[in-house]
């Protein structure tokens, strides 16, 4: 028996604000409600979601502005991350998603570090990319260049 609710914000794999959804009982009662993520969908709640769609809609539309062009950054930058490698080009240790978020926040672009996923490990020096998950369906590639320190 499915619940419906309204979600206040957008929920990853579940839907984005102001859309109606159904769920399981226990995932709204224990996480999505308790975490202000969504309300119950009463017939006073649709009507004040009419009412705020526009709302929703223009900030939607200015978040995904500014998406895009935290995209265009990242795809024209290449971020230079320094290791210590042995003769033959091994690293001593391997960039992570972490030292990709920090390089990131070096050039003032706020991402969170579970948004950022490699390709393989980086355990060489050399160039790469990295996916980076700007906002809902918008991803940029990161150009990594691993070198000497």
């Amino acid at each position: 028996m499915a619940m419906k609710l309204i979600l206040l914000q957008d929920v990853e794999d579940l839907g984005l604000a102001g859309e109606e959804v159904s769920v399981a009982p226990g995932y709204a009662r224990n996480y999505l409600i308790p975490k202000g993520m969504a309300s119950v969908a009463t017939t006073a709640a649709l009507r004040q979601l009419a009412a705020r769609k526009e709302k929703i809609e223009a900030k939607r539309k200015a978040d995904m502005e500014a998406a895009e062009a935290i995209v265009a950054k990242i795809n024209s930058t290449e971020l230079v991350i320094p290791m210590q490698a042995s003769d033959d080009n091994h690293l001593f240790g391997s960039v992570t998603e972490r030292m990709i978020h920090e390089a990131l926040l070096a050039l003032g672009i706020k991402i969170d570090t579970y948004k950022i996923k490699l390709e393989s490990q980086i355990r060489t020096l050399g160039d790469y990319t990295a996916e980076v998950k700007v906002f809902q369906k918008v991803y940029a590639t990161a150009k990594i260049k691993v070198v000497r320190a």
